[in-house]
């Protein structure tokens, strides 16, 4: 399993509001792809312009060759796009053996 991070800075209020709709209208189709494990959307507490978006993949395989070239990415990216620009950082991770015993 990995872990991709993607770090967005969306100053402008309405801005960040019609992302979260589109991030919701996204997740959609992570939802129907099956290489797609989970994924979250957080907002920063002390900084509410800064978001991460954190989506769980079976492989950097079905990531980038099962899911972008799947049937799904297109639909995802262009709930995505107007946003792109917005990326500060992104990056796919894998899990240590450094792990809670809970779950949050």
């Amino acid at each position: 399993m990995i872990v991709e991070y993607i770090r967005y800075r969306i100053p402008d209020h309405e801005r960040r509001i019609a992302f979260e709709k589109a991030c919701d209208a996204a997740a959609e189709q992570l939802d129907l792809a099956p290489q797609c494990l989970g994924y979250e959307l957080t907002r920063g507490v002390e900084e509410p312009d800064r978001y991460t978006l954190r989506v769980g993949w079976a492989s950097v395989e079905d990531h980038e060759q099962g899911f972008r070239g799947g049937p799904y990415f297109r639909a995802y990216l262009a709930e995505l796009r107007p946003y792109l620009g917005d990326i500060e950082d992104v990056g796919q991770y894998e899990p240590t053996s450094v792990l809670s015993r809970r779950r949050f």
